[in-house]
């Protein structure tokens, strides 16, 4: 599978609206005609927009609330802990106790996961999520996930938490019961909410959810609510001031645009997307093996993928969690480390991630891929110290998280977002982005073309 197939990813989204609060299909269908008209009116029905904005401050309440508690324990137990940095080899045995602890919530809490789902899924998850009783279990092993070192962002651990919390109040207070429609724009107008303020953007979910198409028919509706959904949640981090990823990777401007840079930005857009073919490929590759090695033995599983992660990041500590610490240090003193180790780190960190996916940890992509395609970025600008860093970085960024994700606008937003470019800048990045989009085409119709030359099972004698 490419990195960017989405196939199946909007379908999972929409099962999980369909269920109950026992997580059991909700009984009879709706006659066609009737979820027709029902989708006419809830849009405009002001008791359908208090509950948009209700589940909205409750989603982002949250968040601010997990996020917070996350960097609580971060800083506790590793960045801001003097024994830690004078004791290495609490690396492995923090890493090895916090993987336990995920096996554990897997095996006895019923915690979910994102092992069958790919980068796209991953943000979706909460949505599939939608048996709530799970919740103990999905809050512990996404909180031990974060703190284990595995290379996971709290994004995807938003996503499982917030659909769970909003498919217990659509349920509990019987919201949208008539419309399937309404309760998938429910629960996503909850993960719009989440991730507009942690992202720092007002319409980030808005463009990602019409992007990849969800909500068919309604997607205009959809994109209404989830404007309202993410307004109410970044204005709820902006203003009460908690910390965003806007501005978070900054870099000297560019102000200048000339086709020399045109042709570097072209250039890079065909390096992030072979980064994020290779971060597809260690994908399956790793979903091939653990399911190979060790099935259903969850807790096994898990305390397997954290002796590698400690084995590694006892040597490169550098490469614990998602790199969204990290990366500030190495962004400031590239030179200290040299092209060799920033590649080394750009290739570790995609396969740890696939590795951490894989093996049942609870969190999403986007900084993994971040971190990695900043060091490719920062390798090239050693490399060639005459072209401003920023391009190297950023069109990396663009076209990685481009194919990735599957959504280039999103992608370009998003680096538009954390690096807040020039307009000459932001020409590039969208440069580097189409180009990883056509090159991302012409895989999947290459791998098309091979699927259809191959002769099926039954043609083949037996």
């Amino acid at each position: 599978m490419l990195p960017m197939d989405i196939t199946g990813a909007r379908e999972k989204l929409v099962t999980m609206v369909t269920m109950t609060d026992a997580g059991a299909p909700s009984g009879a269908p709706v006659p066609q005609e009737e979820q027709l008209a029902e989708d006419t009116r809830v849009p405009w029905r002001l008791s359908f927009l208090a509950a948009i904005i209700g589940v909205a401050l409750i989603a982002i309440a949250f968040t601010a609330g997990f996020m917070s508690l996350y960097e609580f324990a971060s800083k506790a137990l590793w960045f801001e802990n003097e024994y830690v940095f004078a004791h290495r080899w609490t690396i492995p045995v923090g890493v090895l106790a916090f993987s336990l602890l995920v096996g554990l919530c897997q095996k006895y809490l019923h915690a979910p996961t994102v092992i069958h789902g790919g980068f796209v899924e991953s943000m979706k998850e909460g949505g599939s999520g939608a048996d709530y009783r799970t919740f103990p279990g999905a809050f512990l092993s996404s909180l031990f996930s974060l703190v284990s070192g595995a290379s996971v962002g709290p994004e995807g651990t938003i996503a499982i938490l917030v659909g769970q919390i909003a498919a217990w109040i659509r349920s509990t207070f019987r919201v949208a019961r008539v419309s399937e429609s309404a309760r998938l724009g429910f629960d996503v107008a909850a993960l719009a909410s989440a991730f507009n303020g942690i992202v720092g953007s007002p319409v980030f979910t808005g463009v990602f959810a019409t992007e990849v198409e969800v909500g068919d028919r309604n997607g205009f509706t959809f994109l209404i609510w989830n404007l309202v959904a993410g307004l109410v949640g970044y204005l709820f981090y902006f203003l009460l001031g908690f910390t965003s990823f806007a501005s978070m990777i900054t870099f000297p401007p560019v102000d200048v645009l000339d086709p020399v840079m045109v042709i570097y930005a072209i250039l890079l857009g065909v390096v992030g997307s072979l980064l994020a073919l290779f971060a597809g490929i260690c994908m399956k590759g790793f979903g091939r093996i653990m399911e190979e090695k060790f099935g259903g033995r969850v807790v096994l599983r898990t305390v397997a993928a954290g002796v590698v992660i400690a084995a590694v990041c006892y040597f490169l500590p550098e490469l614990l969690f998602s790199g969204e610490t990290q990366i500030h240090d190495i962004i400031r003193n590239p030179a200290a480390l040299g092209i060799g180790m920033l590649l080394l780190f750009a290739i570790l960190k995609l396969v740890l991630l696939a590795l951490s996916f894989k093996s049942g940890y609870i969190g999403g992509p986007i900084f993994p891929v971040l971190f990695s395609s900043t060091m490719v970025g920062l390798a090239l600008s050693l490399a060639f110290p005459g072209v401003p860093v920023g391009i190297f970085v950023l069109c990396v960024e663009a076209a990685a998280i481009s194919l990735a994700l599957g959504a280039p606008l999103t992608a370009i937003l998003l680096v538009f977002v954390v690096s807040v470019p020039t307009p000459a800048m932001g020409a590039l990045i969208v440069t580097s982005a189409i180009t990883a989009l056509i090159l991302g085409t012409m895989m999947k119709e290459l791998m098309a073309r091979r699927a259809r030359k191959q002769p099926s099972p039954a043609a083949q004698p037996a």
